[in-house]
Order: C-alpha cells, then structure tokens, then sequence
C-alpha cells in the first residue's frame, strides 16, 4: 500500500524512530507531501531492487469523424524505465567520554545534524541526480525533463530582473504570462513550483500584483506555505555540507545575454505522477544509536532513508522553465 511519512510514522514501534520520522518530514516539503509506492520485494537475496514502470509521454488525442468515416487512429506515446532503489543516509562516531560529559545531548545534536544533511542530499538528488554521475543514486527531474515537451525556454534568456521591483508593469505581466503559459503544459495543476531563493522571491511579488498569493500555517508542523494560485512556493534550499543552492543560479550567456539564471520545476504530485518508490514491507527511516553498554572507546551512530528513489510516470506531471535571468 502506498505511504508517506505521515503514515510511516503511525507504523513506527519505537519512539526515537517517531521522533527522527518527524525530523525528516517538518523541514522538508517533498517528503511531507511525497507518496511511495512500497511495492519492490528484494528479489534474489535482497540482489535486485528495481522497480520496472511505463513513462507516458505524449498524451491522448481526439477528434470529429465525418459520418461513414473512420477516425484516425492514433496512439499514446510511452517508453519503458527502470530505477533502483537506493539507500541514503550516513553516520557519525561519538567517544563515550564525550557521552558522559554531555548526556545524550551530543547524540541528539548529531543525529540531527545527519538528518538535515539527507533532507538536503535527497532534495539534490530529485532535481540534480544523474546516475551516469552517481551510479549510487537516482535520476531527478534535471535529466528526466531534458528535451522532454515540458521543457520551456531552454534556448531563450527570460529576464525576471526587474519583477520585483514595480516600477515595469509591462515586464510584470509578461512574466506573469510566461509562468502561466509554462504551468499550463503540465496534465493538471501541479502541487509545488520548486526554486531557489532568487526565483521563488519574484514568483511571490508576481503573485503578490497578481492578486494570487496567499500564506497559510501547515497543519502537521507549524511551518508557513507560501502558494501562487494555490500552488507551493518551495526554496529548496542547500546542498548537503555546502551553501550552495540544489538549484543553481549560475553566471552565463543565453541568446547573448549575460547574467545570472536559475531553473524552477513544477511537479505534480500522484501515482500517476510524481512520486516516490520504496520497500515492501520495509520501514521508510531507520536508525542506529551509539550503544555505550559495550566495550570499546568510540561508537558509531546511523539514519537512513530508504532504499528508495523517485519516478516521473508522466513527462507532462512535471515541467522545468529554464534560463530565468534572475540577477
């Protein structure tokens, strides 16, 4: 049966493993709101994790027929993908005496300090992974969209500099329309539009002249979302051990222009959608404490999520807009 973390956590038996599920999923809005299909057995002594699925890629069409006449026919196109599961996490080492000085207070700081480094590797991963880089994870939604027929602006310089200013109207609503025209390519409206910290700040002042914006207090965690037209604003961020943003803002020449550009992605979320995969039967978050009850000076604490991965069942339930000249 299909679940997220939420659910996850009902299942979990053990309070510390409740507590690192709500770790993962309170600061981090793709494992809040992502559903996994728990549906691959470990085949072969645990030796093969792959989970098999059938990628839509053109959408069905129809038409008038003159009457003693026969439609054309016309089909679908769809192409068969494989992901293997993977898993994500890591580890840290603590001295006993360490743990003795503080209590359990260096473990706690630790064990969150790792979890917030797999938030931030597995957001990475969903737009940057590539496994001909990284044979050890996945494939995001960078590689998956690239030359797809959700992939807008690729060879154009879109200029959002001066949205956020008021002074251009006219820049305003074309940048408006720009991102509605861009929206509009996905098979349905779609649960997040995701960015970095430049995007999503004139993605919020257009939504803001639009009429469009609106700010609300999750109900799990407390956290605020940020919506256009109802969809999820969401800065995704930094990557793991670095201050560098999962979506880059890069210093580049598009169709001669110079400038700084970023990407933003929409996705929309769903089992025929976007979506992640994970275990049968397997827990979602797993954890290790250091046990200082045994022999032996320094003790090895781990947290891992999966083996999991994600996949794009519809090349049209995601989008990327590329080439934003942000700055």
């Amino acid at each position: 049966m299909p679940v997220t973390l939420a659910q996850a956590k009902l299942n979990a038996t053990d309070d510390i493993d409740t507590q690192v599920i709500d770790e993962f999923a309170k600061n981090n809005f793709l494992l809040q709101t992502l559903t996994f299909d728990d549906v691959v057995n470990q085949a072969g002594a645990g030796a093969t994790m792959t989970y098999g699925y059938t990628r839509l890629i053109t959408q069905a069409d129809a038409a008038f027929r003159a009457i003693n006449s026969e439609y054309t026919p016309a089909e679908v196109t769809k192409q068969r993908y494989t992901v293997d599961l993977k898993p994500l996490g890591g580890s840290f080492q603590i001295d006993r005496v360490l743990n003795r000085i503080a209590a359990a207070a260096e473990t706690t700081l630790q064990m969150q300090q790792k979890i917030k480094a797999t938030n931030a590797k597995f957001n990475d991963a969903v737009i940057n992974g590539d496994t001909a880089v990284d044979a050890n994870g996945f494939d995001g939604l960078s590689k998956s969209l690239t030359a797809s027929s959700t992939e807008y602006g690729a060879t154009l310089s879109t200029d959002w500099r001066g949205v956020t200013i008021g002074a251009d109207l006219g820049k305003a609503n074309d940048a408006l329309d720009a991102l509605d025209a861009w929206l509009a390519m996905l098979d349905g409206t779609p649960d997040a539009i995701l960015g970095n910290i430049d995007s999503i700040a004139r993605i919020r002042s257009l939504a803001r002249r639009a009429g469009y914006f609106d700010r609300s207090t999750s109900a799990d965690f407390g956290s605020q979302v940020e919506t256009y037209r109802g969809i999820a604003l969401v800065d995704l961020g930094t990557k793991a051990g670095s201050n560098n943003p999962v979506i880059p803002t890069t210093s580049k020449t598009v169709a001669t222009v110079a400038g700084n550009y970023t990407d933003i992605y929409a996705i929309r979320f769903g089992l025929d959608g976007f979506h992640g995969v994970s275990m049968s039967g397997a827990p979602l978050v797993q954890t290790w404490l250091p046990d200082f009850t045994t022999s032996g000076a320094v003790k090895t604490g781990e947290v891992e999520l999966g083996p999991a991965a994600v996949v794009l069942k519809a090349t049209k339930s995601a989008a990327v807009f590329r080439n934003l000249l942000v700055r």
